[in-house]
């Protein structure tokens, strides 16, 4: 860890950082009969929506998953409905925040950090997924990927939020459950707080950004935020 001052800016990721995606289990283990396809879900959603910047193309993240979803159910053979394709974006647009959330984000709120979003999901009317979750409260600003049309690890899509703030991606400081997301920010210049939920892990290769922080729990990671203000 530098010795330099560390960001008061605090920066969350949202889907699974700080939204529960195991909420669509149920739907997973009805249609495909297995728990584990949601995670094989959501990791051809990743992969393609990283390949959509890379290649220069943009797609609304909301639509890719529904086209995951499909690719998917084409892949193991399995017919979706109308029914299956309402269910799924029903659930999305109402994921549960995780339990540790929101006793997190109000220690840190009541430490004087700003807390701001980044997701790459599109902006959606009011109530949105994190009023829903109760969690939108907490935020001074929600940024979205959309407004540079590219998904993260890109660089802009961190630069966004530093622009918009005025300040620089020193000044951030990224907290997400996935690791590709704080290589990112970490190679954009922003400092990185990796939350170890279950199925992320580190990644140890050389060149791989190590995270600044790492706890298995959002409240943990609150904690050695707040200890790094007091040092």
């Amino acid at each position: 860890m530098s010795s330099e001052r560390f960001p008061s800016i605090i920066v969350f990721d949202v889907n699974e950082t700080l939204l529960d995606i195991d909420t669509l289990t149920p739907l997973f283990m009805r249609v495909f009969g297995k728990q584990r396809v949601l995670r094989e879900w959501f990791a051809q959603l990743v992969l393609y929506s990283q390949t959509m910047t890379l290649s220069g193309l943009y797609t609304p993240f909301g639509e890719l998953g529904v086209g995951a979803l499909q690719m998917v159910a084409n892949i193991r053979q399995v017919t979706l409905t109308d029914a299956d394709i309402n269910e799924f974006k029903e659930r999305m647009s109402a994921l549960p925040a995780h339990p540790d959330a929101s006793p997190a984000l109000t220690r840190l709120r009541d430490a004087g950090f700003r807390l701001v979003t980044l997701t790459n999901s599109a902006s959606s009317a009011s109530p949105t997924p994190l009023e829903k979750a109760d969690l939108s409260q907490f935020f001074e600003q929600h940024f979205s990927i959309e407004a540079v049309g590219k998904f993260k690890p890109a660089p802009e899509t961190y630069q966004l939020v530093a622009d918009t703030l005025a300040v620089d991606t020193s000044d951030l400081c990224l907290v997400a459950c996935h690791l590709w997301d704080t290589i990112g920010a970490q190679a954009a210049g922003c400092r990185g707080a990796f939350l170890t939920r279950p199925y992320n892990a580190m990644l140890n290769a050389p060149n791989v950004p190590v995270p600044d922080l790492t706890a298995s729990d959002l409240s943990t990671l609150a904690d050695l935020i707040i200890s790094k203000k007091n040092a």
